[in-house]
């Protein structure tokens, strides 16, 4: 089989980021396995992803930034002998879609675009609040309108593409059950652990979950663990925070009982792909959710886990799970059979060889 020239375009250093890492980045071993040579390139380097969230280094951001533009103008003079070409999110960060139009309109070259959230809604950082109008948030009509291809996580996501382009297909955010989720949660704690993971700026939805606990903390006895890069600004004796850290984060996932994702049901939320409740159910935890976007497709409530719309759903579905042990044990068995299924790499690989050979 002749090898052929795979050129990704990246935001972040590759094994950074979840959206990344979670959909493709664990495919690249594959991609070479069916005749691509594989060549990675973010947007930002390691040093300007180091400063990205950071508060102020404003400077720093800006001369990252800069060097970002550079690199991509070198490589659009090198695409022309590229076979393939996958963008994930976006060319560049901020500004108008640039480089994409040179790849489409100037090039002539055909591309995948790829993405798994809401990225033509606003949505940012306080850490970069004063960029984000520089984010030109309506570039992503235009790039899936000039995409060859395009690949969502979801349906809600589908149904934005479809105005634009009609070949798209949906791939999920996929877990990897052999190489990083192999672990399974034992549930052997003295102390029940509640628990989520996630990035910091996504602890907007955790104040949702805070009265439920508050009242459960006054009959039952456990703790409430925040795996995240930031502390939260939430002060209650039964929280816990963990760092996290990528050598230790699957170890430190598999060690909760219980595993929560509280979302706000607004438009952002329903291009979300259930990252969360993947993960959990990936170790056999279960999964406790808002009914919000693709939550209510991999959860089937009380099924293989519960799915929580009001207080009064939340408080039931964990004092269950607090109080019976084997009951999480079976909705985790349930759960990671339902990731086996339908959200594996291997259940997904086929997905991928086909988006990128026709």
């Amino acid at each position: 089989m002749a090898t052929k020239r795979l050129v990704i375009l990246a935001p972040y250093p590759k094994g950074q980021a979840p959206s990344q890492r979670f959909r493709y980045e664990q495919y690249l071993d594959y991609f070479e396995e069916i005749g691509f040579e594989v060549e990675f390139h973010p947007f930002l380097d390691e040093k300007a992803w180091s400063h990205l969230y950071k508060e102020g280094s404003f400077g720093k951001k800006a001369w990252g930034i800069s060097r970002s533009f550079l690199r991509r103008w070198g490589l659009m003079f090198k695409l022309s002998s590229a076979d393939r070409i996958f963008i994930h999110r976006e060319a560049s960060m901020i500004g108008p879609p640039i480089f994409e139009w040179i790849i489409a309109k100037v090039l002539r070259k055909k591309f995948i675009y790829d993405f798994d959230d809401a990225i033509w809604l606003p949505n940012y950082s306080e850490s970069n609040a004063r960029f984000h109008r520089l984010k030109a948030y309506g570039k992503v009509k235009k790039i899936t309108k000039w995409a060859h291809h395009v690949s969502v996580g979801n349906e809600f996501l589908a149904d934005f593409a479809r105005e634009y382009n009609s070949n798209v297909t949906v791939i999920p955010t996929t877990i990897d059950l052999e190489n990083v989720h192999s672990t399974i949660a034992k549930h052997e704690n003295s102390t029940s652990i509640i628990g989520w993971t996630g990035s910091h700026t996504t602890m907007e939805y955790l104040p949702i979950l805070l009265p439920v606990l508050d009242e459960i903390h006054k009959e039952l006895d456990f703790k409430f663990r925040v795996i995240s890069n930031l502390p939260p600004e939430i002060d209650r004796p039964y929280l816990e925070f963990v760092k996290w850290n990528k050598s230790t984060e699957i170890e430190d996932l598999a060690a909760i009982d219980i595993g929560v994702m509280p979302l706000k049901d607004s438009v952002w939320a329903k291009g979300k792909c259930g990252f969360k409740a993947l993960q959990y159910m990936s170790l056999g935890i279960p999964a406790v959710v808002s009914p919000v976007g693709v939550n209510t497709t991999i959860v089937q409530h009380e099924e293989n886990g519960f799915l929580c719309e009001t207080e009064s759903d939340w408080k039931s579905a964990l004092e269950k799970l607090l109080n019976d042990r084997d009951l999480r044990v079976t909705l985790g068995k349930k759960g990671r059979e339902t990731i086996q299924r339908h959200y594996s790499v291997d259940a997904n690989r086929s997905n991928y060889q086909k988006i990128l050979t026709t």
